[in-house]
C-alpha cells in the first residue's frame, strides 16, 4: 500500500505536470495564435523577400479621326519598353569569386574604370539584394544569363544570387516630336522612384502611372528569382488619347524651324487649334526639346529653358492681332445701345479721321506706321491702324464707360482668365483690374489703358487664348473650351476598358456659350479679308486655292518694364474662311531686324509670320483632304488662276482706290496704286 506521504508525492508530481503541459499549451497558444503573424513574418523574412512588380505606364496616343475618309491606328507619342535591372545577393556569393564576378560583369556591361569600381564595391556590402546596373535591353540580359548559368554551376553558387527585375522605360518613336508637351520620367517604377518632369506626363500622372503589383521571391537555390510568384497582379495605366494628329505635328514643327532659321530669330511657337470643338491639333515651340535625351537639358541652364511649354505658360503682349476684338467691343457697343433703345455710335463704314493720334492721358502721340487721313473699318484692318482702334475705344469708353469694355475682352473673349487647358501652370494672363494698383502705387488701369488695349498693349494673353478669341470669329460667335484630351482610357482588375474622360460628345459642343451675334462675325471677318490681299499687312499669308482671314502684329518687347529694340512678330488666322478647318497661331521672338527690298522689314508679322501661316495651313488643308473654296485664287501666270474672280481681290483693288481717293497726295498715290498692281 502507497503511504500517505508517497500519496503526497504523486499528486504534487501530478500537479507539476499539469502546470507545465499548461505552460505548454499556454506557450504554443501564444506562439501559434497570438504571435502567429509576427513569427511568420519573421520566417518569411529568411525564406521570402517581396520585389514591387512595375506596372507599364500608360501611353500617349495621336489622333487618327482628323484625315476625312482614311480611317487609320492612333500613332503612339511615347510607349513602355520592357527593360531589366541587374541585382546580386552578395551573401549568397562565395568570398573567392566576387572579384572574378565583378570584372566578368564590368566587361559584359562596357563599364568605365570608375564605375567597374563602384560596382565591384557591391558585391562585399552586408545585403540579400543589391542593385548592380539600370536599364539593360533583352539582348544585354540574354548575354549575361549565358555566362552566369555555367558560371554559377561550376562554382555551386545558387542561381538566383545573381537575378533581374523587369522594369518598363518610356520611348519616343517620333523624338522630339511634341517634345515639351510630353516631358518625361525620370527613376525606375521597381523602387517607386518614378517622377514627371513636368508636361503631359505631369499633369495626367494619376492617370498614367497605373497600379503596381507584388512578387514574392524565395531565398533558396531551387527557386529561380525571375519566376517568383506574383501575389498582386500589376494594372496597367489609363491610356490617353490626344487631340493632336501626329501628322500635322510634324507639319507644324519642320515649318516653324524652317522659318525660326530663316528669320534669325531667337526661337519661335505655332499652335492650331480646331475653333469648332477647342481642340488643339498641333502645337510645337523651336527649338525643340528631346525627352529621349532629356538629362542634357536640365543639367544645362542655356537649354532647360528649351524645356518649357510656353504657348500656354508665357503670357505676352499680343499686339496688333487684337485689333479685330478692339472691333467686336464697338459693334458689341452698337447692340448695348440699341438694346437700350439709343442711337448706335459706330458705322464700319464711316469716313474716320486718323491723322491725329494724340489721346487723353498719353504723353506721346500714336502713330501710324504709315500716315492716313481717313480711314473706315476695312481700312483701318487692311493698314493696321493703331489710331482708328484707339479711337474706338474712345468712343466706346466715353460712352459705355471702362468697365464695360473690360467686361466684354473678359467675359466674351476670356482674356484675363485661365482656358482650363489640361497642362501645368497655365498663365491666366493679365487684364488691367480698375482700381488696382501696381507694386510701385500707379493704377494698373490708368486713363490711357483703353487706347492701349485697343492695339494690343497693356495686356497679356498667351496662345491658348488667343487662339481661344479668334475661334469665337472663326465659328460663328462661340466661346469654346480648348482641350488637349479627347478621351482618357483605362482598365479594372477584370482588364476591362473603362472611359474615364471623353470630350467628344456633343454635349460638351453644345455647351459653348455665344458670345457674338453673327452679324458681328460677319463684319470683322469681313475687316479681316482685306489684310491677306493685295496692299494689305499680311498678304504673305494667302494660301492659294483658299479663302483666309487673319491679322499681323509686331510688338516691341518689354524687359523690365521697359520697351526695347526687339521684336516679337505674330500672325493669327484661319481657314477656309467659309467653313474653317483650324485657327492657327505663328510667334517668331527676336526675328532679325532689317529691311530687304520688295519685301520689306524682316522683322514685322506681315513678313516673319504671314508667310509660316500660308505654309503650314496649305500642307495642313492637303492633308485633311479640304477641298479649295477659291478656285480661282491663284497667282498671276499660274493656268489655274483668274484674278478677276479670285475671292476678295476685287474688293482688296476697290478699297485701294476708295482709300487713294480719301488719303490723296503725290508720293502715297505713287506707293497705294503700285500696291494695286
Amino acid at each position: 500500500m502507497i503511504n500517505f506521504h508517497d500519496r503526497i508525492r504523486l499528486v504534487v508530481l501530478q500537479i507539476f505536470l499539469i502546470l507545465l503541459f499548461s505552460l505548454l499549451l499556454a506557450r504554443f497558444y501564444l506562439l501559434q495564435i497570438e504571435e502567429n503573424e509576427k513569427w511568420l513574418r519573421i520566417a518569411r523574412r529568411q525564406h521570402y523577400f517581396i520585389i514591387q512588380e512595375p506596372a507599364p505606364r500608360g501611353v500617349f496616343y495621336s489622333n487618327p479621326s482628323l484625315r476625312k475618309n482614311h480611317p487609320t491606328e492612333p500613332r503612339s507619342f511615347v510607349i513602355d519598353i520592357e527593360k531589366f535591372h541587374l541585382h546580386i545577393d552578395p551573401q549568397s556569393l562565395p568570398v573567392q569569386v566576387k572579384s572574378e564576378m565583378a570584372i566578368a560583369l564590368s566587361d559584359l556591361l562596357e563599364l568605365p574604370k570608375a564605375r567597374k569600381i563602384v560596382l565591384a564595391n557591391q558585391f562585399h556590402k552586408k545585403s540579400r539584394n543589391r542593385k548592380l546596373f539600370m536599364w539593360l535591353d533583352k539582348d544585354r540580359q540574354e548575354a549575361i544569363l549565358a555566362w552566369w548559368r555555367p558560371f554559377a554551376k561550376k562554382n555551386k553558387i545558387p542561381h538566383n544570387a545573381l537575378f533581374f527585375v523587369a522594369d518598363y522605360q518610356r520611348s519616343y518613336p517620333f523624338g522630339h516630336l511634341l517634345g515639351q508637351f510630353l516631358h518625361t520620367i525620370r527613376g525606375c517604377k521597381d523602387e517607386s522612384q518614378v517622377m514627371a518632369t513636368g508636361g503631359g506626363e505631369l499633369y495626367f500622372n494619376a492617370y498614367l502611372k497605373g497600379t503596381p503589383g507584388k512578387r514574392r521571391l524565395m531565398r533558396s537555390p531551387r527557386n529561380s528569382f525571375e519566376t517568383g510568384e506574383v501575389i498582386e497582379t500589376p494594372i496597367k495605366g489609363a491610356d490617353v488619347y490626344l487631340t493632336i494628329d501626329h501628322n500635322l505635328q510634324a507639319i507644324v514643327e519642320e515649318e516653324l524651324e524652317r522659318a525660326v532659321k530663316k528669320s534669325k530669330a531667337k526661337a519661335g511657337r505655332a499652335v492650331m487649334m480646331n475653333p469648332k470643338n477647342g481642340e488643339i491639333l498641333a502645337i510645337a515651340h523651336y527649338p525643340f526639346f528631346d525627352p529621349t535625351n532629356y538629362q542634357a537639358y536640365f543639367n544645362d541652364l542655356h537649354l532647360l529653358e528649351q524645356t518649357q511649354f510656353g504657348a500656354v505658360s508665357d503670357a505676352l503682349e499680343p499686339g496688333s492681332v487684337m485689333k479685330p476684338f478692339t472691333v467686336c467691343a464697338a459693334l458689341l457697343a452698337n447692340e448695348e445701345l440699341k438694346a437700350r433703345g439709343e442711337k448706335p455710335f459706330y458705322d464700319p463704314l464711316e469716313k474716320m479721321a486718323t491723322s491725329n493720334g494724340r489721346f487723353a492721358g498719353r504723353s506721346k502721340p500714336l502713330v501710324d506706321t504709315t500716315l492716313h487721313r481717313y480711314l473706315n473699318l476695312w481700312m483701318a484692318m487692311q493698314k493696321s491702324s493703331n489710331i482708328y482702334m484707339a479711337r474706338l475705344a474712345e468712343k466706346i469708353v466715353t460712352t459705355l464707360g471702362s468697365q464695360w469694355y473690360r467686361a466684354v475682352l473678359q467675359q466674351k473673349f476670356g482674356f484675363g482668365k485661365r482656358t482650363g487647358i489640361e497642362f501645368p501652370s497655365e498663365t491666366p494672363g493679365v487684364l488691367p483690374v480698375i482700381g488696382k494698383r501696381h507694386p510701385n502705387g500707379a493704377l494698373e488701369w490708368s486713363a490711357s489703358t483703353p487706347f492701349s488695349l485697343a492695339m494690343g498693349y497693356n495686356l497679356q494673353a498667351n496662345a491658348i487664348q488667343l487662339l481661344r478669341a479668334y475661334s469665337v470669329l472663326a465659328n460663328g460667335g462661340f466661346l469654346v473650351k480648348p482641350t488637349f484630351i479627347r478621351r482618357i482610357v483605362g482598365s479594372g482588375n477584370d482588364g476591362k476598358e473603362i472611359v474615364l474622360l471623353d470630350n467628344t460628345t456633343q454635349e460638351r459642343i453644345n455647351s459653348f456659350p455665344r458670345v457674338l451675334s453673327k452679324d458681328i462675325v460677319d463684319v470683322v471677318v469681313k475687316a479681316m479679308k482685306y489684310t491677306t490681299k493685295p496692299g494689305g499687312s499680311a498678304s504673305k499669308a494667302e494660301i492659294n486655292g483658299f479663302t483666309e482671314a487673319g491679322k499681323t502684329s509686331t510688338t516691341k518687347k518689354n524687359v523690365n518694364g521697359v520697351y526695347v529694340d526687339t521684336y516679337r512678330a505674330s500672325f493669327v488666322g484661319f481657314a477656309p474662311v467659309s467653313d474653317p478647318a483650324f485657327v492657327i497661331f505663328v510667334m517668331m521672338d527676336e526675328p532679325a531686324y532689317g529691311y530687304v527690298p520688295g519685301i520689306g522689314k524682316t522683322h514685322h508679322g506681315g513678313t516673319s509670320t504671314a508667310p509660316v501661316f500660308a505654309k503650314i495651313a496649305k500642307r495642313s488643308l492637303a492633308y485633311l483632304v479640304v477641298a479649295p473654296d477659291d478656285p480661282c485664287g491663284y497667282p498671276n501666270g499660274d493656268p489655274r488662276g483668274d484674278r478677276a474672280k479670285a475671292d476678295w481681290v476685287i474688293e482688296s483693288k476697290n478699297l485701294q482706290q476708295q482709300y487713294i481717293e480719301w488719303n490723296k497726295s503725290e508720293g502715297m498715290l505713287k506707293n497705294e496704286v503700285k500696291k494695286v498692281n
